[in-house]
């Protein structure tokens, strides 16, 4: 540990904030944790973490508070509501860092409330879902003034492996958004993909093995394509939240004036998959929304089996 920062207040130990949060731990750092469910930070408390009631509780007397929660409703409530990091009565931490995926303006407004009592902000999401929480391998985008950067980039090495400091406040959401616009669009073609090679008889896995290995490949086809192809749909990262990220994407195009037809193609499809009731499974399950388009489903192994009827029945429990 080679940061000033000594205590840190960590809110959110959900899927991906549960094993950033032990990494810290594991590197020397003081953790004060808060979530709204204790259970789910037990595992961080029996490790040596300390237990705060409130983000205020979290922030008084840390050096950092990370946050890592689902919504920007969430966010603006940790850190400018009436419990939030900034309203504790011992005084704002140093420096904010909210790691969760947000609304660029809301960041904004966090470094200007957050400089308003004297206390440093960064937007810093991430990129590479669990796994990459895990293992420490994400990718940070950061936006912040240079010497909050500078302050913080110590802990954001402890959790990721490419951490670019894209520009000021807000910078590290609009390249979040650069992300799942990506993102978006290349789960669409590999889910159509193995969907094509399902309908044509071809085994999806030796598919992989080729198509993995040219100009096809990506990270969501190395990582996702096999756990599709598996029928596992366990979430690295919620089909709700995407939802949510996307809309934060649309919203942001618009007001830049800008037409981004895929994007908006994507949404309906993941929006299609939460009104199937999907909503907890991983970006992966886009398939299924596919599935019940066609009427077909690919089932555990084998072709893929038409619907009676043309009856769009659960291809999953």
């Amino acid at each position: 540990m080679t940061s000033t920062i000594r205590r840190i207040g960590f809110v959110g130990t959900g899927v991906m904030g549960a094993p950033m949060a032990g990494h810290l731990l594991a590197a020397g750092y003081e953790l004060v944790v808060n979530t709204r469910t204790r259970a789910r930070a037990e595992p961080l408390l029996a490790a040596g973490a300390a237990w705060a009631d409130s983000p205020a509780e979290a922030a008084a007397g840390a050096d950092a508070v990370i946050t890592m929660v689902g919504f920007p409703e969430d966010v603006e409530a940790t850190h400018l509501g009436p419990e939030g990091t900034l309203a504790g009565a011992g005084g704002p931490p140093r420096v904010i860092i909210d790691m969760t995926t947000s609304r660029p303006s809301l960041a904004a407004r966090i470094h200007e409330a957050a400089a308003a009592k004297g206390c440093g902000s960064v937007d810093a999401p991430v990129s590479g879902g669990e796994a990459g929480a895990r293992e420490a391998t994400l990718s940070i985008m950061v936006g912040a003034d240079s010497e909050d950067f500078d302050l913080a980039r110590p802990v954001l090495e402890t959790l990721g492996r490419h951490i670019v400091h894209q520009g000021g406040p807000g910078a590290g959401q609009q390249t979040k958004m650069v992300n799942q616009i990506i993102i978006a669009t290349n789960m669409i073609g590999v889910c159509e993909g193995l969907l094509y090679a399902a309908k044509a008889g071809l085994d999806p896995i030796r598919v992989l093995e080729s198509v993995g290995q040219g100009a096809a490949g990506s990270w969501s086809l190395a990582n996702l394509a096999p756990r599709i192809v598996g029928r596992d749909f366990a979430a690295g990262f919620f089909v709700d939240h995407f939802v949510k990220d996307l809309g934060i994407a649309l919203d942001e195009a618009a007001r830049l004036k800008v037409a981004l037809p895929g994007l908006a193609l994507a949404r309906q499809l993941y929006v299609a998959l939460v009104a199937l009731g999907h909503g907890r499974l991983g970006t992966q399950a886009l398939t299924l929304a596919l599935e019940r388009l066609n009427g077909v489903s690919m089932g555990l192994d084998g072709p893929p089996t038409e619907f009676a009827s043309g009856a769009c029945q659960e291809p999953i429990d």
